[in-house]
């Protein structure tokens, strides 16, 4: 990327400008650093090729670096949490009442380590916007509606991100069957057993009114016939497409 910087002279017809173009270079393992070549051209000459040349570089360093450190790179969960002690002095320095401020990397939590054996439970945490349904909840099985079909989680699942929509996710422990429906959302399964489903909306199957369901399908179903605008349309189509899937859930 390029940026012009300031004329050394008022601008004159064909008067030779100052550009700066910005690079990309590796130094030390995957680190990048910024440097700057500044060229001496005149207007609308040049700035083509010195683009297709500044692009190459990036493309050529960002693809070595990542090639080297792929590998090795450790995952910002891993890395110990550091306090720059310069830092703190010069803060208390300035203002010695008030706490330093914190840094992202201290109120993260170290990632739990993946079990050599798979464990007997799946941990679910089921969140809400407004509320945490499930918060380490141990259960043997939970099924997802996931947009690619049901996908049933066991403990020992592969890592996963899948995308909800509008449909039954059941929580299995024991004998004990728990089912809500839920909008839409998405659910990440990780390596150490872990659940973490994220839903727009869900609520618990019996609290479902079937003949309000019925209700707001047809009165869906009459908007979508008579939509005139592709907006009426879409939203027609939404709310067709939840009560359809409340009304299968509910008969089904």
């Amino acid at each position: 990327m390029w940026a012009k910087a300031k004329n050394t002279r008022a601008t004159k017809a064909r008067e030779p400008q100052t550009y700066s173009i910005f690079i990309f270079k590796e130094s030390q393992g995957s680190t990048l650093s910024l440097v700057s070549s500044h060229l001496q051209i005149f207007p609308r000459l040049q700035i083509a090729a010195m683009l297709r040349q500044a692009s190459r570089l990036i493309s050529r360093s960002v693809t070595a670096a990542s090639s080297k450190s792929v590998t090795a790179r450790a995952f910002s969960t891993e890395l110990p949490s550091t306090i720059d002690s310069t830092f703190v002095e010069s803060w208390k320095k300035v203002a010695p009442n008030m706490d330093p401020p914190r840094t992202p990397s201290s109120f993260m939590k170290p990632r739990p380590s993946t079990a050599s054996s798979i464990p007997t439970k799946l941990t679910v945490n089921f969140v809400l916007p407004y509320a945490s349904e499930l918060s380490g909840k141990e259960v043997d099985m939970v099924i997802i509606p996931a947009t690619t079909g049901q996908m049933g989680v066991l403990p020992g699942h592969v890592p996963t991100i899948a995308e909800l929509k509008p449909g039954i996710m059941s929580v299995h422990e024991g004998t004990d069957i728990k089912k809500y429906f839920v909008s839409s959302g998405f659910a990440f399964l990780h390596a150490n057993s872990v659940a973490d489903i994220i839903a727009v909306e869900a609520v618990p199957l019996e609290n479902i009114d079937a003949s309000q369901v019925q209700k707001g399908l047809a009165e869906f179903t009459q908007k979508l016939a008579s939509a005139s605008t592709d907006l009426e349309k879409a939203e027609a189509q939404i709310g067709v497409e939840v009560h359809s899937a409340m009304n299968a859930a509910l008969s089904g």
